[in-house]
Parts: C-alpha cells; sequence; structure tokens
C-alpha cells in the first residue's frame, strides 16, 4: 500500500476517535449549575470568558436567572477545535404584590446606604475569586434540615416598586439549628452583622464557585479555614433583615446568581 494512503488513514483514525470535546451534567435552563468534562489540558472559553479546567479536565459554569440567549462554548486542544451551542430554556418565577407597606420596611434609610454599598463590595470580592481549588466538582448537600420557605427567583413588589429577585433558597428552622458546610471549601467571608443579611459566612469551593450562608445566629468559623464538607459553621437565626429563623443559602459563579436545588439535587 502506497505510504501516502496509509499516513492520511492513520490521520484520519486519529481524528474520527478523537471527536469527544465535552460532556455536560446539569440542564441549560435559567438560574442553573451547569459541570463540564473535557480532555485535560484543553482550553475552555463560555460565552467569549476563558474558564479554568482543572487537572483532570472539569470546568464549571452557570446560567443567569434572566439569560435569553444560547451559550456558546469553545474547546480547543492539540488536536481538535470545537464550537458548541446550547439553547437556554426559560423559567417561570413566583412573583407576589404587596402593597400598603409602610415605606421604611420597602426602601432603607439613606443613612445605611454607604454601609450598604461597602458591604456589597466585600462580598463581590469574595464572589470573584477564581482559585485552582476542585471542590465544586463534588456533590453539594443540603446545609440544614428545615422546610423550604423561598425559593430561586421568586420576586415580590412592593407598594408597586420591584425589588430584587430572590437569589438563593430560604430553608426555615428553629434557632440555634446547627448548619453544615454544603461542600468542602476555604471561608474567604465570616460577617457578624451586615445590614441586609446578618451573620453571614461565604466559602470558595473553586473556579468561581462561592456559597453563601446567610442570617445566622452564631458563626464558627474564620477566613482562611479550609473546612470539609458536613463541618458545623454555624447556627440558624434571624440576624439583618429577617422575619422569622431561618438559613438563605445561595450559590454564586463568580457574579452570577444560581439556583442552589441545581446542584442539591
Amino acid at each position: 500500500m502506497d505510504c501516502k494512503i496509509i499516513k492520511f488513514s492513520i490521520i484520519f483514525l486519529l481524528f474520527s476517535f478523537n471527536t469527544f470535546a465535552a460532556e455536560f451534567s446539569g440542564k441549560f435552563i435559567q438560574g442553573h449549575f451547569i459541570l463540564g468534562k473535557t480532555d485535560p489540558g484543553s482550553k475552555v472559553i463560555i460565552d467569549k470568558k476563558k474558564v479554568r479546567v482543572s487537572k483532570d479536565g472539569f470546568f464549571v459554569f452557570g446560567l443567569d436567572r434572566d439569560r435569553k440567549y444560547d451559550v456558546i462554548i469553545n474547546i480547543q486542544n492539540s488536536t481538535f477545535k470545537k464550537r458548541i451551542v446550547k439553547k437556554v430554556i426559560k423559567r417561570k418565577y413566583n412573583i407576589q404584590r404587596i402593597d400598603g407597606l409602610d415605606e421604611k420596611k420597602v426602601t432603607p434609610p439613606e443613612e445605611v446606604y454607604k454601609r450598604i454599598k461597602e458591604e456589597n463590595n466585600k462580598i463581590g470580592e469574595a464572589r470573584a475569586i477564581n482559585s485552582e481549588l476542585d471542590f465544586f466538582k463534588n456533590k453539594f448537600i443540603m446545609p440544614v434540615e428545615g422546610i423550604i420557605s423561598g425559593v430561586y427567583g421568586s420576586q415580590r413588589i412592593l407598594n408597586g416598586k420591584p425589588k430584587w429577585p430572590h437569589y438563593g433558597i430560604d430553608i426555615a428552622a428553629k434557632k440555634g439549628t446547627k448548619i453544615k458546610s454544603s461542600a468542602e471549601g476555604i471561608v474567604t467571608m465570616a460577617e457578624d452583622d451586615l445590614y441586609y443579611t446578618g451573620g453571614t459566612i461565604i466559602m470558595d469551593h473553586g473556579h468561581g464557585i462561592s456559597t453563601i450562608y446567610s442570617h445566622l445566629e452564631k458563626i464558627f468559623v474564620q477566613v482562611g479555614d479550609k473546612i470539609k464538607q458536613g463541618y458545623i459553621i454555624g447556627t440558624v437565626g434571624s440576624t439583618g433583615r429577617s422575619t422569622g429563623p431561618h438559613l438563605d443559602f445561595r450559590i454564586n459563579w463568580f457574579q452570577t446568581r444560581l439556583d442552589p436545588m441545581t446542584v442539591l439535587n
């Protein structure tokens, strides 16, 4: 057989068997957490944003609550270049209208605006961390036992003013109930008294994935602590802007707020 034909055949076979670009765990629905797996060493770009790929080929990203356009995923390594387009499915969210409220309960007083801005900046910095940790690829667990009293994406319109949507899940439980770390990670924030969220813990799980635990009565961890999954990090409270004891649990991919139920289920 001609050498050129043999060489061509080998190259054809290599590319025929190397058709794997990526596989995904998670649904392409608004608010969802997506875990990807590709060949180690590949370059992955999500919507023009280069994302980290772990040594064993895992990467992660998330879809915003109101995302309306397709996800463009580009994957490239030494043997192939692949463009993947995924359509995002829309969700319906609970909208609640409440009128006749005291205006002080709808809009915070001006004297706390500076404090709120400073606290939001600190939270934003914690959520912006892009570490090499790869704890995000492991299954997350429910942080506390209780009743789901608030769901992701729901929104209230108070006295005709649309407020921020709820970006977590509320888990109602007795004051003092122990809260567990949903996944292994590093503590990046541990504050006793934030204006909106009261006692608050933020943990980094790698590649931009962070979890937030809010309205805590007590906090048992400090910034820099490496926490195992299931470790007791605090207790349920009603601190900050809260109407009763509960845990507000959230998960983020950088500044994109995701539905916690998509990692718990």
